[in-house]
């Protein structure tokens, strides 16, 4: 077999298909770059890795430039990584596959894959979420669910630690000020919680009795159809802080919910989780999780 033929003829095919149909592009450059991985390892096998090297030279020498001895690897690690079960979305571009490729994971990869299908994530979005080590911060109840196809709760997908950026360097010294950087990038807070969700308001006032409280951040999950009561804490967890949120969800429950909602979710946010309360605390609607500043 002239493996160079075939790798030439496909890559010539994918050049025209560019031209006449810009609509399938992605298509098309994925399963030419998956087709040219493979042949590439085959190649490889015959004749052993040197052969990259003399592709690329006569690749570039006859049809220009773009491919490189690192570009003709890369197509084989994508052969070599959807060969092993990563998912190939054609939705997805080749840009976003050159992100994926060096994670190696194929349970990394495919999460990615996943959150990139389903909320059209671009590569300098999706290259932000790998930096930030997204798929490490999930629970590991999350990462078994995701392999096994389950269903997830609402609770699955929130990171831990949160990271909350501090553009401006604030020396966090109270509750306001890791108020108001959240605010200040609240679209990026409310994706380390997960999916789907809307901002209500912050210090929303509620009137217990005679005397009326603030909830921190009050937010809708439209995914779950459900309330979410944030409670921010720059210190460790501390037992009245379960007492606190607690209430402010049953007045939610009591005041906002609808008859077709799920009950309300409690997220304390804290500089340093406790274990120990969380063991003792028995309404399982309420979640604890540190936070880091970057």
């Amino acid at each position: 077999m002239n493996y160079y033929n075939e790798i030439k003829n496909e890559l010539i095919n994918n050049e025209i298909t560019k031209r006449v149909k810009y609509y399938s592009i992605n298509k098309s450059d994925l399963n030419t770059y998956y087709n040219v991985g493979k042949l590439l390892a085959e190649a490889g096998k015959h004749y052993g890795e040197g052969i990259i090297k003399n592709y690329s030279k006569r690749l570039t020498e006859e049809l220009g430039k773009g491919y490189t001895t690192t570009s003709l690897k890369r197509m084989r690690q994508f052969y070599n990584i959807i060969e092993k079960g990563a998912l190939l979305g054609h939705q997805l571009t080749w840009s976003h596959y050159r992100e994926l490729i060096p994670l190696k994971d194929i349970n990394k990869i495919n999460y990615y894959v996943n959150i990139c299908l389903k909320n059209s994530i671009t590569r300098d979005e999706l290259k932000s979420r790998i930096k930030s080590k997204e798929y490490e911060r999930l629970p590991k109840d999350t990462k078994v669910k995701l392999i096994n196809k389950e269903d997830n709760k609402i609770e699955d997908l929130i990171k831990n630690p949160i990271i909350i950026h501090n553009k401006n360097n604030y020396d966090v010294v109270s509750e306001n000020i890791l108020k108001k950087l959240i605010l200040e990038d609240i679209e990026s807070f409310m994706k380390e919680l997960g999916n789907y969700y809307s901002f209500v308001g912050s210090e929303y006032k509620i009137k217990i009795g005679n005397t009326y409280n603030y909830i921190d951040l009050l937010l809708f999950n439209y995914e779950y159809n459900c309330f979410v009561v944030i409670e921010l804490k720059i210190t460790s967890l501390k037992k009245e802080h379960i007492g606190q949120i607690e209430i402010y969800m049953n007045y939610i429950d009591n005041n906002l919910k609808k008859i077709n909602m799920d009950k309300t979710i409690g997220i304390i946010i804290v500089k340093k989780d406790n274990r120990y309360i969380m063991e003792y605390c028995s309404d399982k609607r309420i979640l604890s999780k540190e936070y880091v500043l970057v």
